[in-house]
């Protein structure tokens, strides 16, 4: 397939390029739309954090249109909407997506979620993807860009709390940008700490316990925990930590020490106040919402960094709707779909 719009990402260079545009594909389907059951088959890890890098990029240029995700509450669990426009990439849609902690005790997993893509000039549903996998990989891809980024240096040491998909996304996707010498895992669970350090070979995996997991220049926290995990005398000066598993509120995985004695970058200020990693403690007063150092878009366009070798970062990551949005635009243009009827 030839490949001719390219991503422009900071610095001027032309890192990605996307699959050649097809006009007549562009022009609105009166009757139907398409339905993409598996959309993630074919994609390239390198290539979703490209493009994740680049909706970063235009989210701290002030490109985009994203208010903050909705929740609603269920019984069992709870589901979010997260709409949103994203010019660069001519894309606009909203995705749905649940969160429900015991759906693995009745086969199901814990989160699944749909992407609907409308017409831009009429409104019109023109897609829908299913975008459970597609939420794993675009939030992997986000770690991995703010690890190239935030971490200390290119050659680290990863340590991994939990051992669900999501860790495996953040750890595949951090390695695409990061030699990693070696990753510590730790989980509850001893046995599924051990089985996913095997799933990563090649990559040199091994279980440990959580303070030595601990110990290592980039550390991922994915677990839905509501109780600090992560003791502030863990991490040591120079350490880069992506906190992922805090997505609601409630949630929380980091002691709030380690916030004073970071600097955090979020991936959107409303979302990360509401349901990230600082939504806690700032509901409790032991944190305030001045003391972020910036968003992880201004980080990718140059506007913030780390600032010393020494320097303990934090990226609260609550999942962004233009992450989807560019994730599908990549996804639709490299896979068929089938025909849905609509009008």
């Amino acid at each position: 397939m030839p490949f001719t719009s390219a991503l422009v990402l900071p610095g001027g260079c032309l890192p990605f390029l996307l699959p050649e545009h097809n006009a007549k594909s562009d022009q609105v389907n009166q009757s139907g739309m398409r339905y993409f059951l598996d959309p993630d088959k074919n994609l390239d890890i390198g290539d979703v954090n490209r493009v994740i890098e680049a909706a970063f990029a235009d989210h701290g240029k002030g490109l985009v249109q994203m208010p903050p995700k909705i929740y609603v509450t269920l019984p069992a669990g709870d589901f979010r909407t997260m709409p949103g426009f994203l010019p660069t990439l001519g894309i606009a849609g909203v995705k749905i997506v649940n969160v429900h902690p015991d759906n693995p005790k009745v086969g199901l997993p814990t989160v699944m979620a749909l992407t609907i893509i409308l017409d831009i000039a009429t409104g019109k549903p023109a897609a829908i993807l299913n975008a459970t996998r597609l939420t794993d990989l675009r939030t992997g891809a986000a770690g991995a860009i703010a690890a190239k980024y935030l971490a200390p240096r290119k050659e680290c040491v990863l340590g991994v709390v939990g051992t669900g998909r999501q860790a495996e996304a953040q750890v595949r996707a951090t390695a695409q940008e990061i030699s990693l010498s070696r990753v510590l895992v730790w989980s509850r669970n001893p046995a599924h700490a051990a089985a996913f350090a095997a799933r990563l070979a090649p990559l040199p995996a091994e279980s440990a316990p959580l303070e030595r997991a601990c110990d290592c220049n980039i550390l991922v926290t994915t677990t839905p925990s509501r109780a600090p995990l992560i003791k502030s005398e863990w991490i040591r000066p120079g350490t880069h930590i992506n906190a992922i598993g805090a997505d609601a509120p409630g949630k929380e995985e980091l002691d709030p020490e380690i916030l004073h004695r970071a600097r955090v970058f979020v991936d959107d200020p409303a979302q990360a106040f509401h349901s990230g990693e600082i939504n806690v403690p700032i509901s409790t007063g032991k944190y305030q919402p001045w003391m972020i150092a910036g968003t992880l878009g201004e980080v990718v366009i140059g506007k913030r960094k780390r600032e010393s070798d020494e320097e303990i970062t934090v990226f609260d990551s609550t999942g962004l709707a233009i992450q989807d949005l560019a994730i599908a635009s990549l996804a639709m243009r490299q896979a068929t779909g089938m025909e849905l009827p609509f009008l």
